[in-house]
């Protein structure tokens, strides 16, 4: 137990939301106890013969609900992983699919290992032992649990864990689908990449599309203008800053990374920012910023939007009474304590929360497996049709009418949906929609007064429903 007024563990944070909103739900006991344990973990510990040495890993595989399946989640290479840990992102995995209405159970796994020390050979041969590890557990499988990349993994890890799939099952035609998040030329989907930090933009933009909204987070207007801070600029803080930025007109006034942080009241050009960082490692030495060498007292400058991108728990008990910013959207798993939260709503601060926030990530995953599943790529069918069919409209209208279409717009009327115009298409419908759904909730006389509660609301009855409907 959590001893009063200490912090609370990422799998306790979890646990406490997921009971503050299962407390609106009128369901058994025991269906509620089904739907938060963890169904099973397994630990593996395996050894590869390194640098002449036998070198012993320990790897993590929770699967925490089977009310659907495949069980889908990331795997993460940390030194920092532990069986609680991968529990909780396991059960928060459930929560976020149920949340946006795809059609997964919830899994996570994680080797307790630091890339960094390892060459890419060696980094390869881990990963396929570990493939191997989990294969015969049947802990990865199209139909049955199928990973995906997460923290200190990505297209590579994956691509190697599809390839050493395929080696051990050479007669299973889906072998691809083992896996999502994997490089175009391996099975990949266009815009996955990208997703998590998409569902970030497309989730913001859902929350200002309600002026009523967005004055519960003190805020008015459009995302135009509104200044953001961004902690963690990889993948996810990344893609999340550059469209915010280039497409939505905000301006990125802070950036923290783990050499420090910068600061720009007028605005960080993202892309110059993340070239100097493939250069240099860090964000000091940045033209034209200022460089805050405790990047964590950034979290507590005044912005409007602060988007916390890397790891769970950076905003807990002991800063969230310090923080300005008026609207947090949670781009990472857990990045804000069960502690915290209590401290931040009752400031005011209005907390967009994980399990649907950073929901872009799986819902493309989605979209991949389906496309593997499928083996064809998406638009490759119609995509020629649409152009042709179009293009006769606007001939059409320019005859009968006798005028003449502009350029532009003939060239971007007549352009037939490719796949990642479909895929962006789809992740903006899912978070549009799901948005709603949390929103109607949340906006409905029934005592639930902030978002996160309304989201893990949405996802217990959908949970729930799906139990009762397998006779549970």
């Amino acid at each position: 137990m959590t001893a009063p007024n200490s912090e609370m563990t990422f799998r306790e944070s979890v646990d406490m939301m997921f009971e503050r909103a299962a407390a609106y739900i009128d369901m058994p006991p025991g269906l509620k106890y089904k739907i938060q344990v963890c169904n099973s973990v397994y630990t593996i510990r395996f050894g590869v013969k390194l640098r002449g040495y036998m070198h012993t890993f320990v790897g993590y595989r929770a699967v925490h609900s089977e009310h659907v399946e495949p069980v889908k989640g990331g795997i993460r290479y940390s030194t920092a992983v532990n069986q609680d840990e991968v529990e909780a992102l396991a059960a928060l995995m459930t929560y976020k699919c149920a949340v946006v209405d795809v059609p997964f159970g919830g899994s996570k796994g994680g080797l307790c290992i630091n890339p960094a020390d390892w060459e890419e050979h060696e980094l390869e041969r881990i990963t396929r032992r570990f493939t191997y590890e989990l294969s015969k557990r049947d802990l990865i499988h199209p139909s049955q649990n199928v990973p995906a990349p997460d923290m200190g993994t990505g297209e590579r890890e994956m691509a190697w864990m599809a390839d050493e799939y395929r080696r051990l099952h050479t007669t299973e035609i889906d072998s691809r689908a083992c896996v999502t998040g994997k490089p175009l030329n391996a099975g990949g989907i266009a815009g996955r990449v990208e997703a998590t930090g998409r569902g970030v933009q497309y989730g913001l933009q859902s929350f200002f599309a309600y002026d009523e909204d967005v004055k519960s987070a003190n805020l008015e207007g459009s995302l135009e203008g509104k200044r953001i801070i961004v902690q963690g600029l990889g993948n996810v803080g990344y893609h999340a800053a550059k469209f915010l930025s280039g497409e939505d007109g905000s301006l990125i006034t802070g950036v923290i990374e783990r050499d420090g942080a910068i600061l720009n009241p007028k605005g960080i050009n993202i892309e110059a920012l993340k070239e100097h960082m493939n250069h240099t490692g860090g964000v000091k030495d940045f033209p034209g910023a200022t460089f805050v060498q405790d990047g964590r007292l950034v979290l507590e400058e005044d912005c409007d939007i602060l988007i916390p991108a890397a790891m769970e728990g950076v905003i807990n008990s002991k800063n969230a009474q310090n923080i300005k910013a008026r609207l947090i959207i949670e781009a990472a798993n857990g990045p804000v304590t069960a502690n915290a939260d209590g401290i931040l709503r009752k400031k005011g601060v209005f907390i967009i929360p994980d399990l649907y926030a950073n929901a872009g990530g799986v819902t493309v995953s989605y979209f991949e497996w389906v496309k593997n599943l499928s083996h064809i790529k998406f638009g490759h069918m119609q995509r020629r049709k649409e152009e042709a069919r179009n293009r006769a409209l606007i001939a059409e209208l320019e005859q009968t009418l006798g005028i003449s279409l502009t350029d532009h717009f003939k060239r971007e009327f007549s352009e037939g949906a490719d796949e990642l115009a479909l895929v962006r298409s789809g992740l903006f419908d899912t978070m549009q929609s799901s948005y709603d759904k949390m929103r109607e909730v949340w906006r409905a006389p029934q005592g639930i007064d902030d978002l996160r509660t309304a989201g893990f609301y949405v996802a217990i009855k959908s949970i729930a429903e799906g139990y009762r409907s397998m006779g549970l």
